[in-house]
């Protein structure tokens, strides 16, 4: 049996209009400080100082004059957190990176991190969408990594190119984790939107990999919003789940989970829910162990309501979270609980249209030993303020997910910099990670509203009290990363 896998997911993220300069800026030196051994490095830490990295993605921004070629920003962690003077600005314009900027390629329209070559850093896996591929054709999309390395992140190579319109890399359909057992760390899409691709590590420096990869095929026109991995049966083999619909029928959101075995993935299992019936899913999800019970729990945020199941749908009103408990059998639905701003404990209340649920993201921000799930509210109205936008943080317990105790930062949360406007859609994207390697998961969120879509990212270092701390918040937009802000919509998504 392997070591426990760690749990891992891709994440979507868009952005509108952006001139970018181009190359890489203020490429970061290793900071000094005693940092943990390699096998305990956070699994985004890029430079190997054992602090977590933040990577941002703005898929559609401007780039060379070319609208829709897409960026991703990246800031260190340090001793005192992410410091946004040790940051780069990566896009196909930037030496080593392979391709060229050009009309809606989106680059960065999805985002994760691996160390794909077995060197001790990590390694940021990048999905360009839209990229037409001379081997795949039009709109086939296109998977790239750039390489970590004690400087920081630089150059970079192809790892897989898809089919005429199977935007290989789009809109949350990538993911990482070992799911052979093999201990070398696997790369996860979709072809043809329904399939799954896994192509199989350790890749080498040029991107290929002698193991090969494997398609699991779906018998049915299903679609793909977002996947994650971990290991949800708590054999040591990393599983996969997704968060899936019927064709172009949104309504009909179901979960899946695929099982890892020495022999690769096997055919999905649907999620089943108390009365007998697929468990109704939502848009996004990740996986943690929130009851330390030594079994990942597939966490689902189902943000987008107005649909006729919302009537047979718990905590439906506003969009919900829904925690699924792992175990000996997989993911037990019949357990499952589900939070909306209705529930006790929870701040708000429910609202038609406020997307609680629209991000979810599991780590322990309060350092008690159970993982935390922060969540997006980017439709909340903060008093006669439309679509302001809010983050809520709810507490993992023994007893799973819970609303008790859960803390809610906004723009008029004292210490937060900025002032609530209408359609800022604060927490459009979350994101945890313990960037200053104190043992608490620090939490990032993106408004791509603010400021008339220029958009802007805040970083809050946590305590074990608080969410935000005093005099310890980090926010950078267009200005700081030399950047035109019209249209830029920076903070829609983040690399896990």
């Amino acid at each position: 049996m392997t070591a426990r896998p760690r749990s891992r997911r891709g994440r979507f993220a868009v952005a509108t209009g952006l001139a970018l300069l181009a190359g890489a800026l203020a490429v970061p030196a290793a900071p000094v400080s005693a940092a943990p051994a390699a096998a305990e490095r956070p699994r985004d830490d890029f430079n190997g100082d054992g602090y977590a990295d933040l990577a941002v993605a703005a898929p559609t921004a401007t780039v060379g004059g070319e609208t829709g070629a897409g960026y991703v920003a990246v800031v260190y962690g340090t001793k005192n957190g992410l410091d946004a003077t040790e940051r780069q600005v990566f896009s196909q314009s930037t030496a080593g990176v392979p391709g060229s900027p050009e009309t809606d390629d989106a680059f960065g329209s999805a985002l994760t991190t691996a160390d794909l070559d077995r060197d001790g850093y990590a390694d940021l896996v990048v999905g360009v969408g839209s990229e037409d591929t001379a081997d795949g054709g039009e709109e086939s999309g296109l998977v790239e990594v750039l390489w970590g390395g004690a400087k920081g992140l630089s150059g970079g190579a192809v790892l897989a190119t898809g089919k005429p319109y199977d935007w290989l890399g789009r809109q949350g359909r990538l993911t990482v984790g070992d799911i052979d057992g093999d201990g070398a760390e696997d790369l996860v899409t979709v072809e043809n939107q329904f399939n799954l691709r896994v192509l199989k590590g350790p890749f080498a420096r040029d991107g290929s990999t002698a193991h090969g990869e494997q398609i699991v095929t779906d018998e049915f026109d299903s679609r793909y919003l977002d996947l994650a991995t971990g290991d949800v049966n708590g054999d040591g083999v990393t599983d996969v789940a997704g968060a899936q619909i019927d064709g172009d029928e949104f309504d009909a959101r179901r979960v899946v989970y695929w099982l890892g075995t020495e022999q690769g993935l096997t055919p999905y299992t649907t999620v089943q829910g108390g009365d007998g019936y697929r468990l109704k899913g939502g848009e996004n999800l990740d996986i943690g162990d929130i009851d330390r019970d030594g079994y990942d729990d597939i966490v689902v945020g189902r943000a987008v309501g107005g649909y006729d199941s919302d009537l047979d749908t718990p905590a439906a009103k506003g969009g919900r979270v829904t925690w699924i408990p792992g175990g000996p059998k997989g993911p037990d639905g019949v357990k499952a609980e589900h939070l909306n701003q209705d529930s006790p404990g929870v701040p708000g209340s429910a609202e038609a249209g406020d997307g609680f649920g629209t991000d979810v993201r599991i780590a322990d921000v309060n350092g008690d030993g159970f993982p935390d799930v922060a969540t997006g509210l980017p439709g909340e109205n903060l008093g006669s303020v439309a679509d302001a936008g809010a983050v809520v943080v709810l507490p993992g317990t023994e007893r799973g997910l819970t609303g008790t105790g859960a803390r809610v930062v906004t723009q008029n949360t004292p210490d937060v910099p900025g002032t609530p406007e209408k359609s800022d859609a604060f927490g459009r994207a979350v994101h945890l990670a313990d960037a200053d390697h104190d043992g608490l998961a620090d939490l990032a969120a993106g408004a791509p509203g603010e400021n008339g879509d220029a958009g802007s990212v805040w970083y809050f270092r946590s305590a074990p009290a608080t969410v935000v701390s005093p005099n310890a918040t980090t926010t950078f937009g267009n200005t700081l990363l030399g950047t035109t802000a019209t249209g830029a919509r920076l903070g829609t998504g983040f690399a896990d």
